[in-house]
């Protein structure tokens, strides 16, 4: 038999029922997942620590800016972005009366060809394909003479401008320089720059740190392929590879690779050399050191991390990513300055392939996803502080002042962070997950 209740009863509880006219009941939204930023730390901390695996750096052209010299009432970067050497380039271009027309016209024909904004290596790419093509005579309107002059006029320039040695002893360069000699490995440590200048050099010559640079000779050094890839020098030995070229390596009237702070008769900077042909290029530093990035890449155990680089250039991600696809076991972490819709390029390779972490100001990608960084505090270690901050920080992210931003795509705050695992390195040996 049914149950019957009273009708007071129901009476009652009708009343409590909403009606139509009744206000919906607020539902409290669910939060976005994040990522921690101090895993992340951690995680470094851990790969960086004495035998725990092959460990080689990136540093690009982002890292002279972290060092700072005084003038006036205000302090500039050392060495300008590539964006900042663009300009001066291209203002000396414009002041000198013989090249100023062609070196208008170099910069319209990139444009045209979809380049907006380019950069020197734009142009300077742009004029070594014309004079490839062009012979003796003339091409696009640019007779070869000019293209020869607008060349090494553009070379010139640069070295000038990249040629200013680090100011003092405790930069970010030295700290890493001391990173290297302080610990010891079975493996080198191996250092990428698309950087011309002699910055890294400077740091590790001053804080006595061997390396090897695949040039062998001091006073007209030559490059040593086999040396390269044969690899077998000591691991204290750091190695230093420059994808990108230096203000002190030169091409000879022969066709020869030479280092060397002086300029020889007739010989051409090589600066950006990517432009040599194949039969040359064999025999020069631009494939054999991104040869070297392979390389290291196979390595069993790897971890390559990134200061300073947009991952802009598409030969050192496609090294990158291949390397990453063919060793489960090597890892990058690639660390941005800015916000992730600052380097579109690291952001599609981070999404690609989970073995590389992307860590820029405002959130990561780890594991091919991609959450902002969550706004939970940890102090639970001095590391912390150095690589996770808070607050606005215009100029650099436009994340929430609360939400964590990561910060060791700084080179200086990248050498703080070398520092103190120097200082600390037998506690971090055991240190845990921060969440």
């Amino acid at each position: 038999m049914a149950k019957v209740i009273p009708s007071k009863l129901l009476a009652e509880t009708a009343s409590e029922l909403p009606t139509s006219t009744d206000t919906p009941a607020v539902v409290s939204p669910v939060a976005s997942p994040t990522h921690c930023p101090y895993r992340r730390a951690t995680d470094l901390l851990q790969r960086l620590a004495p035998g725990k695996m092959r460990v080689g750096f990136i540093i690009g052209a982002g890292c002279p800016l972290a060092v700072r010299v005084p003038d006036g009432e205000r302090a500039n970067p050392l060495i300008p972005d590539i964006a900042g050497l663009t300009k001066q380039v291209k203002d000396t271009l414009d002041a000198d009366t013989e090249l100023r027309e062609g070196a208008k016209s170099a910069w319209e024909r990139v444009i045209g060809r979809g380049i907006l904004t380019p950069t020197v290596e734009d142009v300077l790419s742009h004029i070594r394909t014309l004079k490839a093509l062009c012979g003796k005579g003339e091409i696009d309107g640019f007779p070869e003479a000019l293209l020869i002059k607008l060349d090494r006029a553009i070379c010139e320039q640069i070295r000038k401008i990249v040629s200013n040695p680090l100011p003092a002893n405790d930069t970010p360069y030295h700290v890493l320089a001391k990173w290297i000699q302080a610990i010891d490995r079975d493996k080198p440590v191996e250092i990428f720059t698309t950087n011309y200048d002699l910055l890294l050099e400077q740091a590790l010559e001053e804080q006595r740190v061997p390396y090897f640079d695949g040039f062998v000779g001091s006073d007209s050094a030559f490059l040593d392929l086999e040396s390269m890839a044969e690899d077998d020098l000591p691991a204290r030995w750091a190695r230093l590879w420059k994808i990108h070229g230096s203000v002190n390596w030169w091409m000879t009237m022969r066709q020869k690779i030479r280092r060397s702070r002086d300029e020889g008769k007739g010989e051409q900077l090589l600066i950006y050399p990517s432009h040599l042909k194949y039969d040359q290029s064999r025999q020069m530093p631009y494939f054999a050191m991104l040869d070297r990035l392979r390389m290291f890449l196979r390595s069993d155990q790897c971890v390559l991390l990134t200061c300073g680089y947009s991952f802009g250039d598409e030969h050192i991600n496609a090294y990158i990513g291949q390397g990453l696809s063919g060793n489960p076991n090597a890892a990058c972490f690639g660390m941005i300055f800015n916000d992730r819709g600052d380097a579109p390029k690291a952001v599609e390779l981070a999404k690609r392939y989970p073995n590389l972490t992307l860590l820029a100001a405002d959130g990561g990608i780890v594991g091919t996803i991609e959450r902002n960084w969550h706004s939970d505090s940890n102090d639970s270690n001095q590391a912390y502080s150095i690589a996770v901050g808070t607050g606005l920080m215009n100029g650099r992210t436009t994340a929430p002042e609360k939400q964590c931003k990561w910060l060791l795509g700084d080179f200086a705050a990248f050498g703080q962070f070398l520092a103190h695992q120097l200082s600390s390195r037998d506690v971090e040996r055991n240190v845990k997950d921060a969440f």
